[in-house]
């Protein structure tokens, strides 16, 4: 028997990520056995996003793993012709898949599984056990994205996409998969991550050093019946309980999609359902297995995302209806698209509301009464009380990404109320570009449900959370006030043309529909144009190219929340996207250039002058009104808000006769009131400093008793306050 310090030497993890390799194990002993090509591999390439049915007609041509298509934004079909050999009777068999971009197989004309090295997903299980009536013949087709998780950025993540871009198919063959060995290598991995986690100090640690020790020393690769030896060593070690006062870790699988990003919003409909047919599979296969629908960057799924599945995917969308009555599939956050926190006005945000519990009622027999508010720019203090007004009972702030056993200790190690509460939530899952769980990430918590050293982890849903939650409301923190996100302070003001076009969309349909009901309360003889309104809010934000756009299902308000998705309206979003945003607002909205201009230094129309109000000086001895100031703008690393040392700026100043104040209008090249705020105007916190630019809507007022100074706008978010000195970020 070897000390159990050799395992510092028999089990190593690549330094890249990936399997992790375990000494004369891992070298061994592989997931994979008998392997045989394709019996034909064929694709079809378009620069189009076909629906399966047509796509299957066209003409495919001979392929090869190794070849190359592309580029960005393509798609390239591939047509597999499988033959099982006989002598894998009684063995789980897979198809392998590698190859760059996304990935969808399609069987008998459905979407049953989507793939992507970058999401840990690189193989099909055709059969669980190969039956000898089984058919060993068939074809699949395999729907490949020309762009990866995260779009295709050209040098990072966030850089432009290269349009240039080329993907290739590294593999494509039948496999043996060894149930059994999968298992060894999921043991050790979180022996492994124990032995870590738990640091050397700890027992618990030096007990899971030994047992992996143990297990490296009776599995012999060559003879498969010592396995189940070494699985009893393990299945001893995580049987171990711990005792009454463990941290429970509520483990939900999550997947965020955002409804657009670094990719378009056509592909975000492809991304859902490679997305969610994955997750099918997993809650076919883990009965206990909860997933919540989450549209994750944030995953709460949004409405607008299962209307484009209803539309473009019928088939799936009626299996996730299935396992939602089953209390698997469970849709969370409630409204149209996971908007942004700050920039849309209170009618909008009760509009996402609106419109999306009304479709969850409808699709899903039940309204979300869990929130889910993951990736704004903060969060304005009215939109919790909305949420609750639609029915939400809680809303979280949730972001995790699965890791071993180490991920799971740093969950309760920052968990800030474990004192106070014994509950955490843990969201596993690819996310931002979709993804979602593995079956992987499920066995390893599935082992980790309750063993001596660790949190106890269970297999949970939203409402056994927050159950346990309110059962200690009393005692955890309440924050009071607006949640400020200190990055991305930018995204106020950048593409001032998206921030305008929102506002006047905002208002012109608030507007129109106030009122057709004035008309309609003062003669019953009016007829509401309600039919009218839904077509102009469609054409609003319509893409006549994406037929789902277009879907009754969507029914009236629903497009101009789409724009309001927190990676559209607040620009942080790649240009494509950003150009398809200023379509669907200017096919409503038509903005003439100013004609007249004044070059006045003062104006008086009788009531007010322009550097005089009442009788007192609104700016201070020395100073100027109406000043603008060029800000170098260099961020570390998030540049969608650069400003341009070549933009050109024109005002007009204008004093109506008879009003009481001024109009600057003002250009860069390049309804109801639903709450207000306070904020300081000095700095004198760390917050304060972080708040150099804060976010505002129709008006700013700076006031003392008897006298004030209010700045108002049409289109503009970005502000500040410092002192005496108004700003307003154009």
């Amino acid at each position: 028997m070897a000390p159990a310090g050799r395992i510092h030497a028999s089990l190593a993890f690549p330094s890249g990520g990936g399997n992790p390799s375990f000494g004369h194990l891992g070298r061994g002993t592989k997931l994979f056995g008998d392997s045989c090509p394709v019996a034909e591999l064929s694709s079809f390439l378009t620069p189009e996003r076909l629906p399966y049915q047509e796509a299957v007609q066209q003409d495919f041509r001979p392929a090869q793993v190794g070849d190359s298509f592309g580029p960005t934004w393509w798609t390239c079909w591939f047509r597999v012709e499988l033959t099982i050999p006989e002598a894998w009777v009684g063995q789980e068999v897979h198809l392998r898949w590698e190859s760059d971009g996304e990935g969808l197989v399609w069987r008998d004309g459905e979407p049953v599984q989507g793939l992507t090295k970058e999401g840990e997903k690189t193989s099909y299980v055709l059969t669980d056990k190969l039956g000898e009536e089984d058919p060993q013949s068939l074809t699949l087709y395999v729907e490949v994205a020309c762009n990866g998780l995260l779009g295709a950025g050209k040098g990072h993540m966030i850089a432009a996409p290269d349009p240039e871009k080329m993907f290739q198919v590294s593999r494509a063959e039948l496999a043996v998969f060894h149930r059994d060995v999968h298992k060894l290598l999921v043991d050790l991995e979180l022996l492994l991550g124990m032995a870590k986690g738990l640091g050397e100090d700890n027992q618990r640690s030096y007990q899971a050093l030994y047992t992996a020790n143990q297990m490296v020393n009776v599995c012999d690769p060559a003879q498969p019946e010592t396995f189940p030896v070494a699985q009893a060593l393990a299945s001893k070690f995580f049987g171990q309980r711990g005792g009454e006062s463990q941290h429970t870790i509520h483990a939900l699988g999550h997947c965020h999609i955002d409804t657009a990003w670094l990719w378009p919003f056509k592909e975000t409909v492809r991304k859902c359902a490679r997305s969610w047919v994955t997750v099918v599979q997993l809650m076919e296969r883990n009965p206990e297995f909860i997933f919540v629908c989450s549209q994750v960057r944030g995953t709460a799924v949004r409405a607008q995302q299962l209307a484009w599945v209803k539309s473009h995917y019928p088939g799936l969308h009626a299996r996730l209806q299935e396992f939602a009555c089953r209390g698997q599939f469970v849709p969370v956050g409630g409204t149209w698209v996971e908007m942004d926190g700050n920039l849309p006005s209170g009618e909008a945000m009760v509009r996402q509301f609106l419109q999306g519990q009304s479709f969850f009622l409808q699709e899903f027999g039940k309204m979300c009464s869990e929130g889910s508010v993951e990736e704004v720019r903060g969060h304005l203090v009215a939109k919790v009380g909305d949420g609750r007004q639609a029915g939400e009972g809680w809303v979280s702030c949730p972001k995790l990404t699965l890791s071993p056993p180490v991920q799971v200790l740093k969950t309760v190690a920052k968990n800030r109320d474990k004192g106070r509460t014994n509950h955490s939530a843990f969201l596993f899952g690819f996310g931002d570009g979709g993804g979602g769980p593995t079956q992987t990430m499920v066995d390893r918590l599935k082992r980790l449900c309750n063993t001596d050293g660790l949190p106890r982890v269970q297999l949970s849903s939203p409402e056994r959370l927050f159950s346990a939650l309110e059962g200690h409301s009393g005692q955890l923190c309440t924050w009071v006030g607006e949640l400020f996100l200190e990055l991305h302070n930018g995204t106020y003001t950048t593409h001032a043309q998206i921030k305008k076009g929102n506002r006047e969309c905002e208002r012109i349909l608030h507007d129109v529909e106030l009122l057709s009901s004035l008309a309609l309360a003062r003669s019953a003889q009016f007829l509401y144009p309600a039919a009218q309104l839904q077509d102009l809010w469609r054409h609003l934000c319509g893409c006549p190219s994406l037929p789902a756009f277009r879907s009754p299902a969507l029914g009236p308000g629903r497009l101009l929340l789409l724009n309001q998705f927190h990676d559209v309206v607040t620009a942080s979003c790649i240009q494509l996207v950003a150009e398809e945003a200023m379509c669907h607002y200017e096919d409503l909205v038509s903005r003439p250039p100013p004609t007249k201009t004044d070059g006045s230094v003062t104006l008086d129309n009788g009531i007010i002058r322009l550097t005089t109000v009442a009788h007192r000086e609104a700016i201070a001895e020395g100073a100027v009104g109406n000043q603008f100031v060029l800000f170098d703008d260099v961020p570390l690393y998030w540049d969608a808000w650069d400003i341009s040392p070549n933009s050109r700026l024109s005002q007009e100043v204008v004093l109506d006769v008879g009003c009481p104040y001024v109009r600057f209008h003002t250009e860069v090249a390049g309804g109801r009131v639903f709450g207000h705020l306070q904020r300081p105007t000095h700095y004198n916190t760390s917050w304060d400093w972080a708040r150099f630019e804060v976010w505002a809507h129709r008006w700013m007022d700076l006031s003392e008793h008897g006298f004030g100074l209010a700045l108002l706008n049409d289109c503009k978010y970005g502000a500040s306050v410092r002192g005496s000195v108004l700003s307003l970020s154009l």
